[in-house]
């Protein structure tokens, strides 16, 4: 029995990556035309990842936590959208730190900076996300 809810964790892990690699590339591209237009990092950063916060909320309440509805078949759950936003509001605030500590503390280029903050803010979002939201 552990191995199936072990098995079932592992596919709506996958299935939360393939929602947050559509949300990324949303991110990545809406950040990458911002800044090259001259806007600074932070504004930058909070634009494109609400574009793809907004993409995430819809995609892993329909995709990937669709099993975790807690009873309300498929209606609408004000409750989990105010967990979702106060998560991704404490999750871009993160990214925000570790961009700024990154590109002006230790100079890492900010396309990679934003790419290493990616990696650490997916493990953060998806166990918010499992645990508290949906």
């Amino acid at each position: 029995m552990q191995n199936k809810a072990w098995s079932a964790g592992i596919i709506q892990f996958l299935k939360f990556n393939a929602v947050g690699l559509l949300n990324t590339l949303i991110d990545f591209a809406i950040f990458t035309l911002l800044h090259s237009i001259g806007m600074v990092n932070t504004p930058a950063q909070i634009i494109s990842y609400s574009a793809g916060t907004a993409n995430s909320f819809f995609w892993n309440k329909k995709v990937t936590f669709r099993d975790r509805d807690r009873g309300n078949a498929g209606r609408f759950d004000r409750m989990q959208l105010v967990r979702f936003i106060v998560l991704n509001l404490l999750v871009l605030g993160i990214s925000v730190v570790l961009i700024h500590l990154l590109t002006d503390r230790l100079g890492v280029q900010v396309l990679m900076a934003k790419v290493l903050v990616t990696f650490i803010t997916v493990i953060i979002n998806f166990f918010g996300s499992r645990k508290w939201v949906f």
